[in-house]
């Protein structure tokens, strides 16, 4: 599996043929890395954590380029139908779903989810963790925006991860002391990406301090953004 970070919580997983990006938030992300039309070349499905604008980002007009299907929690999912995406895969909270060759689960993530619509909030569904399954690949959980909870412990046994992406930013997510509290309690020996820091301002602005909380207790990633780099299953 080849995965690539496109700053903020953006990435892209490319595993058997297929192309799978997760919150693709390009356009007005200070911190993308690549060519917009090379980054989303050949997407076949995205998949969304919740519906602020940070993650959504691109969804509607990559959706409307690639023809891909976009997985979201059903609230969410039925907003974009509303703007236009025409192929949907809805799900919620402990939901399991297979698609082309692999399957994603929506768990758990602790945080809020809305778009602003004719200067109102339009409420878009709990925000989610995705954990995708694919045969002979490494399971990749990633928490999408969230803060430390112990169930952590519980989706990790459910699910067994082997790759968990984790927002250490601050502020809308936890900060690097306590996602590393996560990652050391819940996710020891694991390997670990962090996300959604260095992209603007108020949020962490590197990784450097999460790496030295978490020390040797997990196998930390940090990648350099549009930079894809393979991981094999453990």
């Amino acid at each position: 599996m080849k995965i690539t970070w496109f700053g903020h919580s953006a990435f892209r997983l490319d595993f058997a043929g297929k192309a799978v990006l997760i919150d693709p938030f390009l356009s007005g992300n200070p911190s993308f890395g690549s060519s917009r039309d090379v980054a989303v070349l050949g997407t076949d499905y995205v998949l969304l954590t919740h519906g602020h604008g940070d993650h959504v980002g691109d969804t509607v007009a990559i959706a409307e380029a690639t023809g891909a299907t976009v997985v979201a929690n059903a609230d969410l999912a039925s907003w974009l139908g509303l703007q236009g995406v025409k192929k949907l895969e809805m799900m919620n909270t402990g939901g399991t779903i297979g698609l082309d060759g692999f399957s994603v689960s929506m768990v758990r993530a602790d945080h809020s989810s809305g778009a602003l619509a004719d200067s109102a909030s339009v409420y878009l569904g709990n925000a989610n963790g995705l954990i995708v399954h694919a045969p002979g690949e490494p399971t990749v959980w990633h928490m999408g925006d969230t803060d430390i909870f112990s169930d952590m412990a519980l989706i990790a046994e459910i699910h067994r991860p082997e790759i968990v992406i984790v927002p250490i930013g601050n502020r809308y997510t936890m900060g690097p002391e306590t996602a590393a509290l996560a990652v050391k309690r819940f996710l020891p020996g694991l390997t670990i990406i962090p996300c959604h820091y260095g992209s603007f301002p108020p949020l962490e602005p590197t990784a450097d301090r999460f790496v030295g909380f978490v020390g040797d207790e997990a196998s930390v990633h940090v990648l350099t953004s549009g930079e894809p780099k393979s991981f094999a299953k453990g």
